[in-house]
């Protein structure tokens, strides 16, 4: 057992004995194994996530190359991680074709069949809609974490700005409305979209990827305060008002 001496003057002025302070060893144990918990669970989980993923890439495409030009076929050992290269390199050769005469010819031709085709269209055209939102390097979309009143007033929960509505939605719009991704938790690629009154949201200071963190964590990894870069809203939550 360790002993820690306690130097608390006694009265009069004069030091009195140290006392010592007995911590048993059981707790010195248990300490050390949520200290041995918390150092290497994040990194065995962030180890395992990334094997299961490049496992997963690898099972299905290197499952599409043909024996001669598959290098496991030779060796007598596999590659992880040759599939995920092979999707890479692959998906940017297509980029690369289809930016040039021939390539756009194809594109147009390929839109062209799916266009006619009853139940493919719709599919079609959704996806490329949402993929061309998402990876287009001006897109706004979950840029900013806002607070929000749902499912009914006085209960709030964190979402994500996705933009503003148009079309149809944008004209039959009184007010400035936005587009608000409210996720679920843990898992946050499922959710619902709301179109909000912008004046019924609140901005939060916290980055999309720190609210991410929240949410996935079910509120207990706690962003870091900062100061917000426009000034402190006025609204408070629960409907208080600030003088």
């Amino acid at each position: 057992m360790n002993e820690t001496p306690d130097k608390t003057p006694a009265a009069g002025g004069e030091p009195a004995p140290p006392l010592l302070v007995r911590i048993s060893l059981g707790a010195r144990l248990r300490a050390y194994l949520l200290a041995g918990v918390l150092i290497t669970a994040p990194v065995f989980v962030t180890l395992y996530i990334a094997w299961a993923f490049i496992t997963f890439i690898d099972d299905r495409i290197i499952a599409l190359i043909p024996a001669r030009y598959n290098p496991e076929h030779y060796l007598p050992f596999s590659i992880p991680g040759l599939g995920l290269v092979v999707l890479v390199v692959g998906l940017t050769l297509v980029g690369a074709l289809t930016a040039g005469f021939i390539g756009r010819q194809f594109t147009r031709i390929s839109e062209t069949l799916f266009a006619r085709m009853p139940v493919i269209r719709g599919i079609y055209s959704a996806t490329k809609q949402v993929f061309e939102t998402v990876l287009a390097q001006k897109s706004q979309a979950f840029r900013e974490a806002v607070l929000i009143e749902y499912p009914r007033k006085g209960l709030w929960t964190v979402a994500f700005v996705t933009g503003r509505p148009e079309g149809e939605i944008g004209r039959l719009a009184s007010e400035e409305m936005l587009l608000i991704y409210v996720p679920t938790t843990p898992n946050p690629t499922s959710g619902f979209l709301l179109v909000v009154p912008k004046r019924e949201t609140i901005p939060l200071a916290m980055t999309v990827e720190e609210a991410i963190k929240f949410v996935v964590s079910t509120g207990l990894v706690v962003p870091p305060e900062r100061v917000a870069a426009l000034a402190a809203p006025k609204r408070r939550i629960g409907g208080a008002e600030k003088a």
